[in-house]
């Protein structure tokens, strides 16, 4: 008989910093190799995969073989969902460079979060889609303390978002296959609470629907080695000038 749920047990699994580096470099739904990983976290190869195994014990990790090579990814969008969370509350990194300076405005600029996009410019685009009532059923905010219908409890269920009259025929001339996405078995609309932001972003097979069009139209990039998201000059024209998306300017 198993007993009570044991949170010390996991909370031990996260103590360890270099394991937190290997699962943000795997936030983003990508699988990659214990040496990329073992360079993510700082360590020897024989290090990273003792802390592999770790992660693979606890099932936040899966791992697929293809010929010789082992490559690891998390184990679903509810560890995606799970490191969003604990981002909620964690204080922030210090930064002691200017590398790390540039990295973490990428990461809170525009970022994976598992297939689907996280940072300032997911949250610009719920904005965006709420303004033009493409969905409806909120206002893409976050209040901690008077929000009673947003809670930790339940992420992305709380708020009732869902399609506004006009949302499909929007998202088809957008580019999104909307009748594909919306036989699939995955819920269509889902938000997370952008940890950087505050926010709501778009989740769910609708979100991850967007993140693709923008990056078939050439307005984003994945950045090399990591889970933020560059974008094009292209991109930042056309989310300005389609969208009202502006990442550089004044909230």
């Amino acid at each position: 008989m198993d007993g009570d749920t044991n949170i010390a047990a996991l909370g031990a699994l996260l103590s360890d910093p270099r394991r937190c580096r290997v699962l943000l470099a795997l936030g983003d739904g990508r699988a990659l190799p214990a040496s990329v990983l073992a360079s993510e976290a700082g360590v020897a190869f024989s290090t990273a995969s003792e802390h592999l195994g770790k992660l693979l014990d606890a099932q936040l990790l899966c791992v697929e073989t293809h010929g010789r090579h082992r490559y690891y990814r998390v184990a679903g969008p509810h560890v995606a969902r799970l490191l969003e969370t604990l981002a909620q509350y964690a204080p922030a990194a210090p930064v002691r460079s200017l590398k790390e300076g540039t990295r973490a405005h990428t990461v809170r600029q525009a970022r994976y979060c598992y297939d689907h996009l996280g940072g300032r410019l997911a949250v610009g685009l719920m904005d965006s889609l709420l303004e033009r009532e493409v969905i409806i059923g909120g206002d893409g905010r976050f209040d901690p303390v008077h929000a009673r219908d947003d809670r930790f409890a339940a992420p992305g269920r709380d708020v009732d978002y869902r399609l506004g009259d006009h949302g499909a025929s929007w998202l088809r001339d957008f580019g999104v296959d909307i009748d594909a996405v919306q036989t699939g078995r995955r819920p269509l609309i889902r938000y997370c609470l952008d940890w950087s932001e505050q926010r709501h972003h778009l989740a769910g097979a609708l979100g991850a629907a967007v993140a693709r069009v923008l990056f078939e139209r050439g307005w984003l990039n994945p950045a090399p080695r990591s889970r933020a998201v560059m974008v094009t000059d292209v991109g930042e024209r056309a989310l300005r000038a389609q969208l009202g998306v502006v990442l550089n300017g004044p909230r």
